[in-house]
């Protein structure tokens, strides 16, 4: 039985074989399955703090969490999983918050595809706008208040 790991890096951190593998299973996940064609690397990344969540060796869930420039709001974006019902999501989503509450947010905000609501419903986030497009997906932002 493969161990459950969660890892937890900012950028700096990261080795460039960790990035290799961050960047290969958020293309796998949000370009190759989802069909979206969007621009990934976005500088977001190097001021974000990385959970990776690994199984074995195969990375099973990721996000980054970081703060906005220009508030004390923070954000956790580029959520995703590889295998679905396993509770990997909630696991990532757990260590996110708890990351973004050790470096003092009060209030997250996400911009949740509209499918995956219920989802982050689960870990007490609130829907807080209308939909809208990103990268041609309807979206809500949504907000948890710590």
């Amino acid at each position: 039985m493969n161990t459950i790991k969660t890892v937890i890096k900012p950028f700096k951190g990261l080795t460039t074989h960790d990035l290799y593998e961050i960047l290969k299973v958020r293309a796998a996940v949000f370009v190759v399955e989802q069909n979206c064609h969007y621009q990934d690397l976005d500088d977001v990344d190097f001021k974000s703090i990385h959970i990776t969540v690994y199984c074995g060796n195969e990375i099973v869930a990721y996000s980054r969490v970081f703060k906005d420039d220009n508030s004390d709001l923070w954000h956790i974006g580029r959520v995703l999983t590889t295998q679905r019902n396993k509770h990997y999501g909630l696991l990532v989503m757990r260590h996110s918050i708890e990351v973004a509450q050790k470096y003092g947010a009060k209030t997250i905000e996400i911009e949740a595809q509209c499918y995956a609501i219920p989802f982050y419903e689960k870990v007490g986030f609130q829907v807080s706008s209308d939909e809208f497009m990103l990268a041609g997906i309807p979206h809500k932002r949504m907000t948890l208040q710590l």
